[in-house]
């Protein structure tokens, strides 16, 4: 048993016996052999950086990233479409539903640094209807990949009209780009904005609905 697996054997151990199978408990399941590859190459990277990687605050490092690295990832096991057709109702109902701040976490793919913000999603049925945890679950699956926000939005976008087959969607993301703001051009306060529209939201008047919600405070 290699260094990586005697630690996720640990790990593994140390959470079933935590809570004594006392009330609620989240369990996080990796792939053993996908971790364990990651976690050597994310100690050699360690090494290439001029580290030692077996010093104390470095020891369990690689294990820790290659989880990590995983968890940010999660999106590409995830099918957004099956996350809509799993509940789907019918509704006569043909007015704009909008969830708005959506939060989003995401890694740039050029870099690897984050990129965060809120996401702005609205849709009007077209004789069907999804649930409301549903949209951001989409948002979630595909910002949980390798992404540019710019693809962020209309995946999204794509994903909820094919779908649903509403008579419009429109989604609106604003980000703050960790690659502009530690390296680079280095403009902390450098936000960005995308936005993409289909159907009825292509009209003027229903656009500005849209842009009218996501500002508005109702409560």
């Amino acid at each position: 048993m290699s260094y990586f697996s005697k630690q996720l054997a640990a790990e593994m151990e140390f959470s079933l016996h935590e809570n004594n199978g006392n009330g609620y408990q989240k369990i996080e399941r990796f792939n053993d052999d996908r971790t364990e590859e990651l976690a050597e190459h994310y100690k050699q990277s360690l090494r290439l950086l001029g580290e030692d990687p077996d010093r104390e605050g470095l020891i369990k490092t690689p294990l820790r990233v290659a989880k990590s690295m995983q968890f940010l990832t999660q999106g590409y096991e995830i099918n957004p479409v099956e996350i809509l057709q799993s509940a789907m109702f019918k509704e006569d109902y043909r007015q704009m539903v909008l969830v708005k701040n959506i939060e989003i976490y995401s890694l740039c793919e050029h870099h690897l640094l984050p990129f965060f913000g809120k996401a702005y999603v609205a849709y009007i049925p077209n004789g069907y209807i999804t649930g409301l945890s549903k949209i951001a679950r989409v948002v979630e699956a595909f910002a949980r990949r390798l992404q540019v926000q710019e693809r962020l939005t209309t995946q999204i976008r794509d994903c909820i009209q094919d779908t649903l087959q509403p008579l419009g969607v429109a989604v609106v993301i604003e980000a703050q780009h960790m690659c502009m703001q530690m390296r680079g051009v280095q403009k902390q306060n450098s936000v960005t904005t995308t936005s993409d529209f289909t159907g009825a939201f292509l009209k003027k008047a229903t656009r500005e609905e849209f842009i009218h919600l996501i500002n508005a405070k109702l409560y």
